[in-house]
Formats: structure tokens, sequence, C-alpha cells
């Protein structure tokens, strides 16, 4: 092959869906039940079909390997990954996209999967199939950074959530304790990061905790930063 020649590639999708679940931050995996890496786990995913849009074919392969319904989620594109080597088949494209999403029931395996599972990260890194480890260290550093600046840590919770809710969601995703008042203060003095609901959550011990919903804001200014003076 000249250096004028063209490569021949196919194009892939990957999934990497985040989820905050049993305390902690964890990954939506399938196993793989076909060469290459058969047995080993991956972020689901496949190949774009012919005349298919990239967004349907990342929820339509979400939906054949786990039965998750994708269409529901925020699945925004993550980087496009082409190293020539990536994939032991030939040379391979993938279109990474992250969604984060509420603790959701545990999927169901279909398509090429033999099992699909919900994986803490801490757990799961460097043991992934073909890059899945680098899209998802892409994909957890994304998710970190936009809980800076955006409100999207309210996407890891329920439709009503506590303040101390949402706190453990920026926790267990940055991996640091946070200051309760200082963060409860911060969230509640930026306008439209949450809503009030006038409702309450009685704990089994404890004092009532109020209930808020998701505001219409979406850019926090000032941001809420990793290592400043909401950290205990």
């Amino acid at each position: 092959m000249t250096s004028r020649d063209h490569a021949v590639v196919r194009l892939a999708l990957d999934l990497a869906i985040l989820t905050v679940r049993e305390g902690a931050l964890q990954v939506l995996t399938v196993t793989r039940g076909n060469e290459p890496f058969r047995g080993r786990p991956a972020l689901p995913g496949g190949f774009l079909r012919d005349g298919e849009d990239l967004h349907a074919a990342a929820v339509r392969e979400l939906r054949e390997e786990t039965a998750l319904d994708g269409g529901a989620m925020h699945l925004e594109q993550l980087s496009v990954y082409g190293a020539p080597d990536r994939d032991p088949r030939g040379r391979i494209i993938s279109v990474a996209y992250l969604a984060i999403v509420p603790d959701l029931p545990a999927p169901t395996a279909g398509s090429d999967a033999v099992a699909a599972a919900w994986l803490p990260v801490a757990a799961i890194r460097g043991g992934l199939a073909f890059d899945h480890d680098r899209i998802l260290d892409d994909a957890v550093e994304r998710a970190r950074s936009r809980l800076e600046f955006t409100t999207l840590a309210t996407a890891f919770c329920a439709p009503v959530f506590t303040i101390g809710d949402l706190r453990t969601v920026y926790e267990v995703v940055w991996g640091q304790s946070l200051d309760p008042r200082n963060f409860s203060r911060k969230v509640l003095s930026t306008v439209g990061f949450v809503e009030a609901t006038d409702e309450k959550r009685n704990p089994l011990v404890g004092r009532p905790a109020a209930l808020y919903r998701r505001g219409d804001r979406t850019v926090l200014n000032p941001p809420i930063l990793r290592g400043a003076a909401t950290v205990a």
C-alpha cells in the first residue's frame, strides 16, 4: 500500500453509561460472547449499519445488548478512537458516547453479549476488552469535569432527591468528601440549580430532609471546583 492509498475502515459505536449505584460510581458492561476477547467484559456497542444515523445506532446497540432504552437517556458524543491496532479484526474506528443516568434496573444481556451488568468503575478498570479502559477513563474524567461547571449531577439522581443525595453524587464521582454545610449553601444559593418540592423525606432515624427536583439551570457560575472550599 502506498502513502496515497486510502484506508478501508469500519465504524463502530461504544457506550460509557455511568451511574451511582450502591454507593459507588458504576459503569454498564457486557460480557463478550464472540471473539475477539470472548468472555471479557466490555462497554456495550457495535457496528454502524448502512444508512444509519450515529445516535440511532448507539441507541439500537444499547437496546440490543442490554435491553435498556437509550432513547430515554441524554447520550452525548465523548470522543473518537482510531488507533490502528485498537481492534484485532481490522481498522475499526469507534465513536464513543457518554450517558449519566440515575440508578436503573439490572440490564438483560442480548445480541452477542452473554451477560450484562453494572460494575464498579474502580473494580473493572484495567480489565476491559479493546481500548475500552481508555474510553472509560475519558468518560469518568468528562463526568467529573461536567460536575464542576454544569448541573449535570442531578442526572444521577432520582426525580426527587435531598441535598444529601446530590452531595453523595459529587463525593462518589469525585472520590472526595465534601463539607455538608458549604455544599448545601452553594447549591441553594445558585438560582435554578434545584427547585424545592415543599415535601420531605422521613427517614427511619434522624430528622426529615427537604426534597428537591432539578431546576432549569444548566451552567454553574461560579463553578463547584474539585479541591475548593467545599471539600471537608
